[in-house]
């Protein structure tokens, strides 16, 4: 058997890897969008390391468009098998990979339009979407939708099983036991783990012991802030801002997972009536309104706080100051509103979406904060905004930061170094391969796995291909 690695190789976005049985079965594990400026990855989400026609079946570990955002590429260039993954990551999906498709097909007219204006019609090559609305539909017909905690036999020589990674809803751990001659060999995917004690979802599931493990190293050389001081934080910065100096408050935020945790908070601050009724919280994304849409449709990935929760509170998602934004007429009215407010909008990096239009506009005054709450790829805005970048380019123009720039990463969805320490603890005999995570990252936590008595811990490359 081999295994390459096609994506998310000491980088954190456009997780691809391929598993090629002995008999030329070949299984992909997860076929997402790169998203970032790497220069070794200009041409990622055009091209492909193998053929699509070629790849027998997709196993899908979770909705975020870095892990599914080129399924309709893959169906559009010649895939034609089915597409396994979890009930609420195919709901996900549906809503997503739309929306992503919409994008693509903005941003080749863009590109068109510019390079018209630059260079003349006919005088250069026009780029196509990288897909549209009707390979999505083809795509989704692919879908095949199975329950945590399910063997399903892909063939007779390949079982899978799915469990809760607690990262966003549906997302799942992958389990493949491959017969080979009569001896089982255990591969393992983690997608992406969550962290234990999350409001919302309910906490990561322990893999079953693994042969190989192909394990994310997101903030394997970070930890995170804890429950009760994210709390205390988020309440200081909503005073400072929105209170004390009357300014906005900003925060770029996925549509899935990172937006409906940070509204559930907000509804427990404004039930303990700590969040005072004269600042209006407006989610400014369509995605990130269907999404919580798709949230409330399945309560069984729910923790139990949130079952004891919706005892007194039947909509976690909801409270009397929250308003969802659907029309771009009433998103653009934000960027001119007088007063305090918080502004919760996509692109969690601040690279896409409506958030870049309210950065571009309040980034300049000084009343307003810029509150960063996840993991941001480097060269976005956000990752500039984390670095402390004095402008930053929108639009082509350049726009100064005198907003104040908090950040707080407790609100990840990505275990933090100890926490996934703890998870792979029972894999200390596995070959391990670190993937999804810039090298600085995985270099340290592949030390302090070593350290902890694991075994064989390598850090693959872009297109590196093994043996087992």
């Amino acid at each position: 058997m081999k295994l390459a690695f096609h994506g998310a190789d000491r980088q954190v976005t456009g997780s691809c890897h391929l598993l090629t049985l002995d008999d030329g079965y070949r299984i992909l594990m997860d076929c997402g969008l790169y998203q970032g400026y790497d220069k070794e990855y200009e041409d990622f989400n055009e091209t492909w390391d193998f053929d699509p026609a070629e790849i027998d079946v997709v196993v899908l570990s979770h909705a975020h468009i870095d892990h599914c955002g080129r399924l309709p590429k893959l169906v559009k260039d010649g895939f034609e098998g089915k597409i396994y993954a979890t009930h609420a990551t195919r709901s996900l999906c549906n809503i997503l990979l739309l929306d992503s498709a919409h994008i693509q097909v903005k941003d080749a007219e863009y590109y068109n339009k510019r390079k018209t204006r630059q260079a003349g019609a006919g005088k250069f090559v026009p780029r196509e979407p990288l897909y549209e609305k009707n390979d999505v539909l083809r795509t989704m017909q692919r879908f095949v939708a199975l329950p945590y905690d399910h063997f399903l036999y892909l063939r007779d020589n390949v079982r899978l099983e799915f469990r809760d990674a607690g990262h966003i809803l549906g997302s799942a751990t992958v389990s493949l036991r491959v017969n080979r001659g009569g001896e089982e060999v255990r591969i393992g995917f983690t997608g992406d783990v969550g962290r234990p004690d999350r409001p919302i979802l309910r906490d990561p599931q322990i893999m079953q012991e693994q042969d190989y493990l192909l394990s994310e190293s997101t903030y394997g050389n970070r930890e995170h802030e804890d429950k009760p001081a994210e709390k205390a934080k988020f309440l200081r910065i909503i005073k400072e801002t929105c209170e004390e100096r009357g300014g906005k408050l900003l925060i770029p935020a996925f549509s899935v997972g990172r937006t409906q945790e940070i509204v559930y908070l907000l509804d427990q601050l404004e039930n303990e009536h700590k969040l005072s009724k004269r600042i209006p919280v407006y989610v400014d994304s369509p995605l990130a309104i269907n999404a919580t849409t798709i949230y409330g449709n399945h309560p069984e990935c729910y923790d139990s706080d949130l079952q004891e929760y919706l005892l007194t509170d039947p909509n976690p998602f909801g409270f009397n100051t929250l308003h969802y934004v659907q029309k771009v007429e009433d998103s653009k009215a934000l960027n001119t509103l007088q007063g305090p407010a918080i502004i919760i909008s996509a692109s969690g990096m601040g690279n896409a979406g409506r958030i870049k239009h309210h950065l571009a506009n309040h980034l300049p005054d000084s009343r307003n904060t810029a509150f960063i709450v996840g993991y941001c790829a480097p060269g976005t805005p956000g990752a500039q905004l984390r670095e402390g970048a004095e402008t930053i380019k929108f639009f082509g123009e350049p726009v100064p930061v005198n907003a104040k720039v908090e950040v707080m990463d407790s609100f990840s969805a990505h275990a933090d170094r100890s926490e996934l320490s703890s998870f792979l603890q029972n894999q200390q005999k596995a070959k391990l391969f670190l993937v999804h995570g810039e090298y600085d990252a995985q270099q340290a936590f592949k030390a302090r796995l070593e350290g902890e008595g694991h075994g064989e811990v390598s850090i693959p490359d872009l297109r590196d291909e093994v043996e087992l």
